[in-house]
């Protein structure tokens, strides 16, 4: 009988969720056991997604951070899809074949946070998800699988980020056999930097595209109106007088 690989899931929010469940599915036939899953429980997952209700139905350990992480055996994989920390170097190797993330965006262009938003700004032409080896240097590893996809001029953020959910779930899906069986062949970011754009954002770069001004063009607020409008998190908004002037969408798919 063929030996079993070993698996552990970092993952938290709806996309989380639904990888897992896929995963859940899928292991007996990838003759793949889940070791245990590092979790985070989210106020913006809808409340029929829980991790730690799904871990529990189907007997595999929640571990209590990455500490636990530390301390478990050396397993094959690691897979983190939207988990909430970064992983030190100590953490990557435990895995024993390869260490992956899903990442909600194409990359090099667009590493860090907020990803939709920027992209919106910069009025890219096109999007897409990446699945790539884990590092310490963030959203940096040697790319593995990706999906790319054009997009509308005049798409919204949380469209935007519903598109590339359903993009990110079917990448998962179409490549997780080929992960476990090791049919992928890395490719280095940095050969792509001659052809396709790159940047980082960091979380806290979002507030600054957040606050319109009046002097700006009405396309340059369209589009950052476009960007940052996502319910429920703080709408963009003008600064007059000291006080914050919020933008409130209306007659929209964006309401």
């Amino acid at each position: 009988m063929k030996k079993n690989k070993s698996i552990i899931f970092l993952g938290s929010k709806d996309i989380g969720f639904d990888c897992l469940s896929y995963l859940i599915q899928k292991a007996s036939a990838l003759n793949l056991e889940i070791k245990g899953v590092l979790t985070k429980v989210n106020a913006l997952s809808s409340s029929a997604k829980n991790i730690p209700a799904l871990c529990a139905e189907n007997q595999i350990p929640v571990l209590e951070n990455l500490e636990a992480l530390w301390k478990e055996e050396a397993v094959d994989f690691l897979y983190s899809v939207q988990y909430h920390k970064i992983l030190k170097q100590k953490h990557i190797d435990k895995a024993r074949v390869v260490a992956v993330n899903l990442h909600m965006a194409p990359l090099p262009d667009y590493r860090g946070c907020n990803q939709f938003s920027f992209a919106i700004i910069d009025e890219a032409e096109e999007f897409g998800t990446t699945i790539h080896q884990m590092s310490t240097k963030i959203d940096g590893g040697a790319i593995l699988f990706e999906d790319r996809f054009s997009i509308s001029k005049e798409i919204w953020v949380k469209e935007l980020h519903a598109k590339t959910v359903n993009a990110s779930l079917e990448l998962f899906k179409t490549s997780l056999a080929h992960l476990v069986q090791g049919n992928y062949s890395p490719v280095e970011q940095a050969s792509y930097y001659n052809s396709r754009s790159s940047s980082f954002h960091f979380r806290k770069d979002i507030e600054a595209a957040k606050c319109l001004s009046l002097d700006w063009s009405k396309r340059r607020l369209e589009r950052h109106i476009r960007a940052c409008y996502f319910p429920p998190f703080e709408p963009p908004y003008f600064n007059l007088g000291g006080k914050r002037v919020y933008v409130q969408v209306e007659d929209s798919k964006e309401k």
